[in-house]
């Protein structure tokens, strides 16, 4: 049995889709592409499809994973262009590799994010940012079945910055203000999202974006705690194939005698 990792995407409109949206898509795109998919037993089968820490319903993202499993094989790369053209524009599927390591979800142990917020002032925005790094703690609150929960949000993020440049300000067509902040979030529990954050420059300095904010996954990978950077999951995966390759050629070539042509 052959498996499939795959990054997506959900742009523009159809970050509004929810994950049992694409999910649906999803399996229909592997119908239309005939992806020979291993299936689950019992009464109502499936297809063997591993969904890994989904973006929630509302926000963009370029760093979404997926794993399938499949009864033959095929070359990654082809596959992937099959699936990308048999699911909606804005759902597109971005990159593809074997798995040959173990493991993906444990790799996935930090977002970035980046929040686009029109109608506040970049000078605004930078100061609450200030504000929420120097705080030991910030309360928040979240609506869960359970009734309001109470959390502090500062422990999970582990960066906090204004993005906007003054380019980006001269560019605009509109009037209006707008800040772009860069956030990179572990995934703890409970887990820290980017609303969660908002509320938080909310609650330490009184930052209120007159319309809900823009939000966007730009990625998610291992968190690297020296550089506090966020490396690529698949990267591994990669290696291991190039690895795998490399091993035959080196071989091929320390066989080879000396002196001959």
């Amino acid at each position: 049995m052959q498996r499939i990792r795959l990054r997506y995407t959900k742009r523009g409109r159809l970050r509004f889709t929810s994950h049992r949206d694409f999910q649906r898509a999803f399996e229909r795109a592997l119908r239309r592409a005939e992806v020979p998919m291993a299936y689950s037993a019992g009464f109502t089968p499936h297809p063997k499809v591993s969904y890994a820490n989904a973006a929630p319903t509302g926000t963009g993202s370029e760093a979404e994973y997926l794993e399938i499993a499949l009864t033959e094989s095929r070359d990654p790369e082809p596959l992937r262009v099959l699936l990308d053209e048999s699911l909606p524009a804005g759902l597109d599927i971005v990159d593809a590799v074997e798995a040959r390591t173990s493991g993906l979800a444990d790799r996935l142990t930090a977002s970035v994010w980046e929040l686009r917020l029109d109608g506040v002032d970049p000078v605004d925005a930078e100061s609450a940012v200030e504000a929420f790094i120097k705080a030991d703690t910030v309360e928040v609150q979240r609506m869960t079945k359970n009734g309001v929960r109470t959390f502090d949000a500062r422990p999970a993020v582990a960066s906090l910055e204004s993005a906007t440049t003054q380019s980006q300000q001269a560019d605009r067509t509109s009037d209006q203000p707008c800040a772009i902040l860069r956030l990179v979030v572990r995934h703890v529990t409970p887990a820290v999202r980017p609303d969660d954050v908002l509320s938080g420059l909310r609650a330490v300095a009184d930052l209120a974006p007159p319309v809900p904010a823009a939000v966007t996954r730009l990625a998610q990978g291992l968190f690297d705690e020296e550089t506090g950077t966020v490396t690529d999951p698949l990267a591994p995966d990669r290696e291991a194939a190039e690895a795998l390759t490399a091993a035959p050629a080196a071989a091929a070539t320390a066989a080879t005698p000396e002196g001959s042509a």
